[in-house]
């Protein structure tokens, strides 16, 4: 996934970003440098009490310090770009796969671990694209501060004699400061292992607990209605105890490894200082050059406990990508499912027709967990035939869904009208924050339609009292009562004038004369229009040229010899 990013139609900006920050990287380090011999020769004009060359330091000093707050700039608005951009071109990738063929209601059905996929996309692509970058710029700085100060320690710290021989160790504070840092990385290690393991444990229980309350908002209605809250409580407490629950485990997983490095890093600054003080105490070394030689095994050190050092942000990096990982590969998953659906014997295919007309062959539903709903099921509509489907609910909406490509479970084939005008209304239409005029002219853009459109259409649904309010802005799905918000998806058949429309129980809301009132309408309005209603109330079949009755296959999940759904004539 991150290959294709550096590879993209865009690969020249984002490599020449990409460039910008290693060459940033190098000034850094090259100022670090700088520092390095600006700090011996100060100690050495300190120990000389030289007051024209302190003078003259401090002069170079200031140079220092305003090319490194320029050069700390730039690198931090490169790197930041780079960060965004990636996560912006992740983020379109995987809501592109998400919100393909239906993928974000089809994950619901199918096994894996992809829990949460709007924190996934929102959360864990900035943590893992932001710790990913952070993570390469350190190590690639770690990098050349360990190649610089290592000829740097080789040039000052000389060489000691190993006590109680005469053999001589040149070099001794560069072995000394990788015995050191290879010592902190070992242990660091292996206090760190568990820390991956409950990071990912910790964000999946977040993730859970702002789902859970997330939830109790979208119901909120409901919930006060049926005086839920006292559950809704239980169950929120429920979901925090496992945060604390992998939190706790998160501490004992950083305690060992934050002791450690507490005092890993508290020995750091005073080691070099002892093992190379008894050469400035013989004479072999200045001031300056005891300084700079303790602060190279500094920097030397650091730059070789980088694992270590950065073990927290690799368990969270490592973690978000895991979640984000997961959740492509569920996705190319059911991708691939698709591409088994020519053999018609597991998968539901759904192909378009040459004519105007809708045939279902040989369909058999099935549920997720795939027990039979209905078996050997065919059925071939006309254009401009009005069928009312009537029965059990669970193969009614299976039916309505498999037709709408979001029920895959099953076998069979669906052929859909040439052109493939359906417009699909179920029981509880979608109605996205926003204006009203936006709403009703879902999904296309707010101003696709004009206003004498707009007003014809609320008027034709009954609802012309909120005409005036086109151009509120509200969450309509909470203002509107369910009946007004059932009449604003009937409003939107008046506007878009589809040529087949199939209905879930769109309108079970309404009241027996608004009903009758409402299909009238839809005649009149939409005349040519073929209509599949799925309905369970009596007398409406008028209405129709055809009734549909389907009831569920009583059985195993073996396929078993079912008899035909009746087809009645009109009534």
């Amino acid at each position: 996934m991150a290959r294709e990013y550096w590879n993209s139609g865009r690969k020249w900006t984002v490599r020449g970003a990409l460039l910008s920050l290693v060459l940033l990287t190098a000034a850094q380090v090259v100022l670090v440098i700088w520092v390095s011999y600006w700090h011996r020769e100060l100690f050495d004009a300190l120990e000389n009490r030289s007051l024209s060359e302190f003078l003259r330091l401090i002069l170079t000093f200031v140079l220092i310090f305003a090319l490194t707050m320029g050069v700390t700039a730039l690198h931090m608005h490169v790197k930041r770009w780079v960060q965004l951009d990636w996560r912006r071109w992740m983020t379109s990738l995987l809501l592109d796969e998400w919100l393909a063929h239906a993928n974000h209601y089809r994950l619901q059905f199918s096994t894996g671990e992809h829990d949460n996929p709007d924190g996934r996309i929102a959360e864990d692509i900035r943590i893992a694209t932001e710790a990913a970058v952070g993570l390469a710029h350190s190590l690639l700085y770690s990098v050349l501060i360990l190649g610089s100060f290592i000829d740097i320690l080789l040039s000052v710290s000389g060489s000691a004699y190993l006590p109680g021989t005469t053999v001589s160790v040149p070099g001794y504070m560069v072995l000394m400061a990788f015995v050191y840092a290879g010592v902190g990385t070992v242990f660091g290690l292996l206090l760190g292992r568990p820390l991956i393991r409950t990071t990912n444990r910790l964000q999946s229980v977040e993730a859970s607990l702002r789902f859970g309350l997330a939830r109790a908002r979208e119901h909120s209605e409901a919930i006060a209605l049926m005086h839920g809250e006292p559950l809704e409580r239980r169950s929120a407490d429920r979901l925090f105890a496992d945060v604390g629950r992998g939190w706790d485990r998160q501490t004992f997983a950083y305690l060992g490894i934050v002791s450690f490095s507490t005092g890993y890093g508290t020995l750091l600054p005073v080691f070099p200082i002892l093992i190379a003080a008894p050469q400035y105490i013989g004479g072999a070394m200045t001031l300056g050059l005891l300084m700079q030689a303790a602060q190279a095994f500094q920097r030397l050190t650091s730059a070789l406990s980088w694992p270590i050092d950065n073990l927290g942000e690799l368990a969270r990096c490592r973690a978000s990508i895991d979640r984000i990982v997961s959740l492509h590969d569920d996705i190319l998953k059911l991708e691939a499912q698709d591409l088994k659906k020519a053999t018609g014997k597991t998968r539901i295919e759904l192909q378009q027709s040459t004519h105007a007309e809708l045939d279902i062959r040989n369909l058999c539903l099935a549920s997720p967990s795939g027990q039979i709903l209905l078996q050997d099921f065919n059925l071939h509509v006309r254009h401009g035939e009005r069928i009312l489907i009537t029965g059990d609910p669970a193969v009614t909406i299976s039916l309505f869904k498999a037709v709408a490509g979001l029920w895959p479970w099953g076998g069979g084939l669906i052929s859909l009208p040439a052109g493939h005008n359906m417009m699909f209304l179920p029981q509880r239409p979608f109605l996205p924050e926003g204006s009203l005029r936006a709403v009703l002219s879902y999904p296309h853009d707010a101003d696709h339609f004009t206003l004498p459109c707009l007003h014809r259409a609320l008027e034709c649904a009954g609802i012309s009292w909120l005409a005036p309010r086109l151009e509120d802005y509200d969450d309509w799905g909470r203002a509107l009562p369910l009946r007004a918000q059932q009449r604003l998806g009937i409003a939107r058949l008046f506007l878009q004038q589809p040529g087949w429309v199939f209905i879930e129980e769109a309108t079970d809301a309404f009241d027996a004369k608004d009903e009758i009132d409402t299909l009238e309408l839809l005649h009149h309005e939409l005349p040519s229009a073929t209509l599949l209603n799925i309905s369970l109330h009596n007398g409406l079949d008028h209405f129709y040229d055809r009734k549909l009755v389907l009831e569920r296959l009583r059985g195993t999940r073996v396929r078993p010899p079912a008899p035909e759904p009746s087809l009645l004539p009109e009534t």
